[in-house]
């Protein structure tokens, strides 16, 4: 059965430059916010910040019909696999961002025992979003450093790449 990837070696330069153009500016979000970092999510989505702008559609129905997931705040290991099912769940190609100190390292709360030290530790991130909290123009940042990185990318890579991890871990 043909994939996407190895066909995708054969298009133009031109017609990669559209798809990654497509992909680029139509992520939908499916927000895990967890904790305060989900306050600034919002407020990003909201009208002063707009990064609907950006291309970006805040709320995606459910994981199926999202292409970037976020995650804001505390990961603990009780959620952790509830993080990694619903990652699974997105169609590829999928994209991470940690957004906040807490889903990066675990925040202050890194040595309890019930703190995952970073959310890269169940699934792969793309994007780090530093502070605590994070301000909002620190997400638009780290969304338009995405669209940099989506719009660099060649589909048989980013295929590949993601079912090898898929294997991996199972």
């Amino acid at each position: 059965m043909p994939t996407v990837g190895p066909i995708s070696r054969l298009a133009p330069k031109p017609m990669r430059f559209v798809l990654n153009w497509g992909r680029r500016y139509s992520l939908w979000v499916f927000n895990f916010g967890l904790a305060c970092c989900a306050i600034e999510f919002i407020a990003t989505s909201a009208s002063r910040h707009d990064f609907i702008r950006f291309g970006v559609i805040p709320f995606a129905n459910g994981p199926r019909q999202a292409d970037l997931m976020i995650v804001s705040g505390t990961v603990t290991d009780k959620m952790a696999p509830a993080v990694k099912r619903l990652y699974e769940q997105m169609p590829d190609p999928k994209y991470v961002i940690s957004f906040g100190a807490c889903s990066n390292s675990g925040g202050p709360y890194w040595d309890s025992y019930c703190v995952t030290n970073g959310v890269d530790q169940i699934i792969p991130v793309d994007i780090y979003v530093p502070g605590c909290p994070p301000r909002p123009e620190a997400l638009l940042y780290g969304i338009t450093k995405l669209q940099e990185k989506i719009a660099g990318e060649k589909l048989s890579d980013r295929y590949v790449s993601s079912r090898a991890h898929s294997q991996e871990k199972a």
